[in-house]
């Protein structure tokens, strides 16, 4: 596990996967950004169903690969909120922009943190492309304002200050900020992915298309029969890792 410090001093937890035997004299890095945690697992192991695949992108691939936990989530301190979130993705890059064996920096999420990703992305140049996999193209039907949402984050454990948000109507205008279809514009000429499940009942593959069509040149892919949990999906994995290999052609 490595840590690092966030917005406000916020020490955040990861799982940092490197080759252990380097070919390339400079290493790609990816930041895999989880969904959002389930009741099955809550907050504190959201984010370990995707250890493995940084752990396949590291030895397979020869890439530095971090899962961020978000703010809230595993050994990461802080309190859920979509800005935190936001910021927390960022200092991700930082992290991984500041090794020094590491060369570019990538991010790759799955739905939340596919939003997240493009959003950070749109305005660092040195992200150098972004995949998205089942992310909706905003959060209007998340309803942040609603009361029931901080008790159901409580319940997560990704709340867990007493108090916590001070309003929960500024808790959740950062939700209107954020619309993955501009962000999609923003990112382009810069490579992007598009991955979605054609029985995604969380976010309609809708989402998808109006995402990849904003960015003008994104690789779309539409899988037969996935859901929402494209983590577990074995063709969304293959093709997420054949994309990041075809991206270091970019590296100078």
């Amino acid at each position: 596990m490595t840590h690092w410090q966030t917005t406000g001093g916020l020490k955040l937890a990861g799982h940092l996967g490197l080759p252990e035997n380097r070919r390339l004299r400079a290493l790609p890095s990816v930041v895999l950004c989880p969904g959002f945690p389930s009741a099955a697992n809550g907050g504190s192991r959201a984010a370990e169903r995707i250890y493995s695949l940084a752990d396949r992108i590291a030895q397979n691939m020869e890439w530095a690969a971090l899962v961020l936990n978000y703010r809230g989530c595993g050994d990461s301190e802080g309190d859920f909120s979509l800005d935190g979130w936001t910021d927390d993705v960022r200092s991700a890059v930082d992290y991984l922009n500041g090794l020094e064996q590491v060369e570019g920096v990538w991010l790759a999420g799955f739905g939340i943190g596919g939003a997240l990703a493009a959003h950070v992305a749109q305005d660092d140049s040195r992200v150098r492309g972004v995949a998205t996999m089942g992310s909706p193209v905003d959060f209007a039907h998340w309803d942040l304002g609603a009361s029931g949402v901080v008790e159901y984050a409580r319940s997560l454990g990704i709340i867990s200050s007493p108090g916590f948000p001070d309003s929960v109507d500024s808790w959740a205008k950062a939700a209107s900020s954020i619309r993955v279809d501009r962000c999609a514009a923003e990112i382009a000429p810069r490579p992007m992915l598009v991955l979605h499940g054609s029985n995604d009942v969380e976010v309609s593959p809708f989402d998808a298309r109006a995402i990849a069509e904003a960015h003008g040149d994104a690789g779309l892919r539409i899988i037969s029969g996935a859901g929402h949990r494209l983590h577990s999906d074995p063709r969304c994995i293959a093709i997420l890792l054949g994309w990041l290999d075809s991206q270091i052609t970019l590296i100078p």
